[in-house]
């Protein structure tokens, strides 16, 4: 039950919504989604580790900069994502914009 209260606890910003399509097209870095959002690595961090903590995403370090990807390892995971990628698919997706830093 713990689990679930973590993930739908995650699920209940519309920040982190955000940074979850953003990783729908596939693997992303921090800072990139920090200059898509228009917001600090910080708070970015912050959201990626609730994202993280409830078993959503899952991390990669290339040097000093961590890529973050969804975690589709469970078949629960992975539904729920397509579930919500499915209701929200009418708001006009954020245009990614890539960082010279990563």
């Amino acid at each position: 039950m713990q689990r679930l209260l973590l993930i739908f606890k995650a699920l209940s910003d519309k920040t982190r919504l955000k940074i979850l399509t953003l990783m729908e097209e596939g693997e992303i870095c921090v800072c990139d989604i920090a200059e898509t959002l228009n917001m600090t690595q910080p708070n970015i961090s912050f959201h990626l580790g609730m994202l993280k903590e409830a078993g959503l995403i899952k991390d990669r370090k290339s040097g000093r900069w961590v890529h973050y990807s969804l975690n589709g390892s469970d078949m629960f995971t992975r539904f729920l994502l397509f579930g919500i990628f499915e209701r929200i698919k009418d708001t006009p997706p954020e245009k990614i914009k890539r960082s010279r830093k990563c």
